[in-house]
């Protein structure tokens, strides 16, 4: 007997365990995605999902269905991965987000990106390199589709330094996919 969205909801709001391994199995894989943009590799990615997953399901009830519930999870996703990055600089690091944010990428190359295509993994490999503060300020802006004013918000910092991190990014980005091409035609 197929069951829809709603129903799932309501069964999973009452702490019905298999419902909630359903809902898991559903969204699980996009959310994974989500999360391993912000992360350094897919373990620590498959982390904070489970993270993201327990948020989800303890505040469950507070989802009211106003917009759609993916994007309510995604929300929870996109928090808890930024969570994580804090809590892991906090421990981990004595760079300050101020040292990220000046960090200064000079290119020597102002080619364009190649016309070649690169696969997904070799996408999301070349945003996992980039720099903690860019990786955040590039995801949200391109994938969750935050306005700068937002991102400032969340993040702590002003609207003009979104705007750097965000073009500086892109040059990374840029810079990145030159080289992985530059390899594949010498390995060719």
């Amino acid at each position: 007997m197929a069951i829809d969205e709603k129903q799932l909801l309501e069964l999973c709001k009452k702490g019905d365990r298999a419902a909630q391994e359903r809902l898991f199995r559903i969204y699980s894989p996009v959310m994974l995605g989500i999360c391993m943009r912000y992360a350094k590799n897919k373990q620590e990615a498959e982390d904070v999902m489970q993270e993201g997953f327990i948020k989800v399901f303890t505040n469950i009830s507070g989802f009211r269905g106003e917009g759609s519930f993916e994007g309510w999870i995604k929300r929870i996703m996109v928090n808890t991965s930024l969570n994580h990055y804090y809590k892991a600089k906090k421990t981990a690091s004595n760079m300050s987000f101020d040292d990220i944010r000046e960090t200064q990428i000079v290119s020597e190359n102002e080619e364009e990106v190649p016309e070649l295509r690169f696969s997904q993994a070799e996408m999301l490999e070349a945003i996992q390199k980039l720099p903690e503060g860019y990786r955040q300020v590039f995801n949200m802006y391109v994938f969750e589709k935050f306005k700068h004013r937002e991102i400032a918000e969340l993040l702590d910092i002003s609207v003009n330094t979104s705007k750097s991190q965000l073009s500086k990014a892109r040059t990374h980005l840029k810079n990145t996919l030159l080289r992985m091409e530059q390899d594949k035609k010498q390995t060719q």
